[in-house]
């Protein structure tokens, strides 16, 4: 009788298979990795990729790794690595959904109690646009909320719910009533970008050109640290201990989170980011913020312990906040998106 030999070609191969997907969550167009075995390349070049049912481009083929580019449609679902022999096993992957475009914003957006998203359309510097700030709903709606603040930039919401946003070119700081009509509510405070309160209802602003400010609730003015001038902005939170965290993006890529202590002390908490902008604080003391770490961009979380690592990929981050809603909002330098990443932000007040 003849023997019987194992097939050739595609039968023999074994199927894919995913392990780890790095990270588990990105933007459309984001670029992620998976991790496993029998991940191409084959004879005929790269397997094909699907995200939620579309076809992803496959930037990086190796047997235990492969790198994708999350398409433009997909939403959050499964992926899949197909070869000529099968399917690998599917694992998720957490898509954000836009919410809003048009925009600009420079920073992280704001929101508040009730889930309403706050964001900008700041402009090039001195150039006034027809709209200011645009309120954007959970559900994606986006309407015009205040006009006549040029180049609107740091967005916080004070512990008694007012928002306050920051004039870079005027260097103003003002507070927005509930039907969107703004007013000086300080002056002189630089090139003004950040802008974040502590639980006591003092108000941080950072001039980019090398000032921290202290607003106190009586609207005293105090220069509350120095650090080195940033060519892009400052950005600012603050967490339970009142500690103010801050961000200066230069064009080198081992950039610092700034930790000022209440009592003006001024340390470099992290250092190893490539341009770090709008930050926001977890719940957990995470500092989750819009950085590129060891070459990838996107959304970074750094452990009270210095730990970092990459959380979502995806270009173009300019800010992050934490809805009440149980939402991660994202902001871009032209649209804000929603994704849960199953975090909690910190609540001051």
């Amino acid at each position: 009788m003849p023997s019987s030999r194992p097939q050739s070609g595609a039968a023999s191969r074994p199927d894919p298979r995913i392990d780890l997907i790095v990270p588990a969550a990105a933007l459309p167009f984001g670029e992620v990795d998976l991790i496993g075995a029998h991940l191409g390349p084959f004879t005929f070049g790269p397997p094909a990729v699907l995200v939620a049912g579309h076809p992803a481009h496959v930037l990086m083929s190796r047997p235990t790794r492969l790198a994708l580019r999350v398409p433009e449609q997909a939403s959050t679902g499964l992926v899949e690595v197909r070869s000529p022999s099968g399917a690998s096993n599917a694992v998720p992957l957490r898509v954000a959904r836009q919410l809003s475009e048009g925009l600009h914003p420079v920073t992280s957006p704001a929101v508040s109690r009730s889930g309403m998203i706050y964001t900008t359309i700041s402009g090039p510097r001195g150039k006034q646009t027809p709209v200011s700030i645009v309120r954007v709903s959970p559900d994606g709606r986006g309407t015009p909320f205040v006009s006549g603040i040029l180049n609107a930039t740091g967005l916080a919401f004070s512990p008694g719910g007012d928002l306050f946003v920051t004039s870079r070119a005027e260097g103003n700081v003002y507070r927005i009533d509930a039907a969107g009509e703004p007013t000086v509510y300080a002056k002189g405070m630089g090139v003004a970008t950040g802008a974040a309160f502590d639980a006591q209802g003092n108000l941080f602003v950072g001039d980019r050109s090398g000032t921290i400010f202290k607003i106190d609730p009586q609207r005293q003015i105090f220069v509350y640290a120095t650090l080195e001038p940033s060519p892009a902005a400052y950005h600012l939170a603050v967490n339970a201990a009142g500690t103010l965290f801050v961000t200066a993006p230069t064009l080198s890529s081992n950039d610092a989170i700034w930790a000022i202590q209440p009592n003006g002390d001024t340390r470099a908490w992290f250092r190893g980011l490539g341009r770090p902008q709008g930050l926001a604080l977890s719940k957990e003391g995470d500092i989750y913020l819009a950085a590129c770490l060891h070459g990838r961009h996107g959304l970074v979380r750094i452990t009270p312990g210095g730990d970092a690592s990459l959380v979502l990929a995806g270009a173009n981050l300019v800010g992050v906040a934490f809805s009440p809603l149980g939402t991660t909002i994202l902001a871009t330098s032209e649209a804000v998106y929603d994704v849960d990443l199953g975090v909690e932000g910190l609540n001051l007040f």
